[in-house]
């Protein structure tokens, strides 16, 4: 548990060695691209200048990649050596937690609070599962003719490309890195431009951890130029991606354009979340709502984004999320007293304030927040906002805002709420409040999500999977089933 004063992780951010250079085949590459700056939320300030991958580093990593992979010893090593080096991994970014904390906090804007208890153990926990998962795997060997043997075989597929956003920098990476890992296939990494601290001293958790040279190797750099490298590159066999629908799109046109190469999508959301009458618990239930919108600063792909409620409770659900919304310690990521830090960057909240203006234009009524705060601080700070009689029709319900800015819709009966929940080309979440068990599995079933919390939301651990429908993207993150994506599935047919 972080145990510190705002004045002493002050003094031990500043005290931060933080990573400057590419991590490419178990080594701190500056690399020819020159350099960018990594600048914090919390005060607009550059933290530090970090290397600007252009294709030739990408080159680079995919080629150390391609080296561990076709001759390296990672692939051939027996599962439970493999998983000896993840157990290793999580116990390295246990003893550097609070180091890695200060760094995503710094670099993204999220509560220190957070980072410690949530984005760390997330990490933590996805290193140490996988570790524990890698020799649990088994092949098939179905029933054949008496004169003949069939064995099926799950085979690691070969250099994964993975790429990540900057909201959950470490969680959403290792949800990548640790199943690719497990399966025997080698990694490239490259994080958000935004956030590529952690990540790169991730690479070097890893390396420390016994991981051989190329196995997993760190590029930072802008999409156009990085991730599109990674995104064409013919010996780069996975693609990996976590970000917006727009920019998944261009990850099946650069497969389509070079090798034809997997990619697996886990894009953006707008996520509804219904309350009917009978909910167990209307006061957690709007205190939840709240609690999900605001929590990272609205920076989720399944943020409950849509609030739905039922026309008779509708007033009394709302005054409680704006209340909460009122009362929320907006303030400095290095404070554990905040409870909502900065947007990631000011043009972020740009956008997000456009939309709020949208909302305002269009007719929606703003029942709290709606402006920056803390603004004196240089810091990228927007007050949690709420609006109600949000039309379907209106931006504020169509459009991912990716920010704390919650929009509450009226529904008179049960299948208008779901055709007002599936009224989007998104698909990845959704939540449910009734106390009817029947209620609970029909519209459970009729919601078009990849995950459907009842009576809770963002529960749930790493034994079920992530992932989303429509335009939210396809495959799975988290649980076994995200080997899937990194391993071929092979039949050898034996004549006896």
């Amino acid at each position: 548990m972080l145990n510190a004063t705002h004045e002493e992780l002050l003094r031990r951010a500043k005290g931060l060695d933080l990573p400057t250079q590419h991590h490419i085949d178990g080594n701190d590459e500056a690399g020819d691209g020159g350099s960018f700056a990594v600048v914090s939320p919390r005060d607009g300030q550059t933290l530090v200048q970090v290397a600007d991958a252009r294709e030739a580093e990408v080159d680079l990593a995919v080629a150390a990649a391609r080296r561990a992979f076709d001759t390296g010893p990672w692939p051939h090593l027996a599962p439970a050596e493999r998983g000896r080096v993840l157990l290793r991994i999580a116990e390295l970014l246990q003893e550097r937690r609070e180091e890695l904390a200060l760094t995503v906090s710094l670099e993204m804007g999220k509560p220190i609070t957070d980072a410690y208890a949530i984005e760390l153990r997330a990490a933590i926990n996805t290193f140490r599962w996988y570790g524990q998962l890698a020799d649990k795997l088994t092949d098939e060997s179905p029933r054949t003719a008496p004169d003949s043997l069939a064995l099926i075989t799950r085979e690691p597929t070969g250099v994964v490309g993975a790429v990540v956003p900057w909201n959950f920098p470490l969680t959403l990476a290792s949800w990548k890195v640790a199943p690719a890992l497990a399966a025997g296939c080698t990694v490239v990494l490259k994080p958000s431009e935004s956030s590529p601290l952690s990540a790169l001293l991730l690479g070097r958790v890893a390396t420390d951890a016994g991981l051989p040279p190329g196995v997993l190797n760190v590029v930072t750099g802008d999409g156009p130029v990085a991730g599109r490298a990674l995104g064409l590159h013919p010996d780069v066999d996975v693609l990996a991606f976590t970000g917006s629908t727009a920019v998944g799109r261009h990850f099946l046109r650069y497969a389509a354009d070079s090798n034809l190469k997997r990619v697996w999508l886990e894009l953006g959301g707008k996520s509804p979340n219904i309350v009917l009458p009978d909910a167990p618990d209307l006061e957690k239930a709007a205190a939840t709502a709240a609690w999900g919108i605001f929590f990272n600063q609205g920076e989720m792909c399944t943020a409950p984004s849509r609030l739905l409620v039922h026309s008779s409770i509708a007033e009394q659900v709302t005054e409680a999320v704006v209340a909460r919304a009122r009362e929320l310690r907006v303030g400095d990521p290095l404070d554990p007293a905040t409870e909502m830090g900065a947007l990631v960057g000011d043009c972020h909240l740009g956008r997000v304030l456009e939309h709020v203006a949208s909302g305002l234009d269009e007719g929606a009524r703003l029942r709290a927040g709606g402006g920056r705060a803390l603004a004196e601080t240089g810091g990228s700070y927007l007050r949690p906002t709420v609006f109600d009689r949000v039309d379907p029709g209106m931006r504020l319900a169509r459009e991912e805002i990716f920010g704390p800015v919650l929009s509450v819709l009226a529904f008179d009966d049960l299948d208008e709420a779901v055709r007002l929940a599936n009224a989007t080309e998104y698909g990845l979440a959704a939540g449910l409040w009734t106390s009817d068990l029947s209620t609970a599995h029909k519209v459970s079933r009729a919601l078009k999500a990849g995950t459907v919390w009842v009576n809770c939301y963002e529960e749930g651990d790493l034994t079920v999977p992530f992932g989303g429908m429509k335009q939210s993207g396809n495959g799975r993150d988290k649980s076994a089933h995200a080997l899937e994506k990194y391993t071929e599935l092979k039949t050898t047919w034996i004549q006896l």
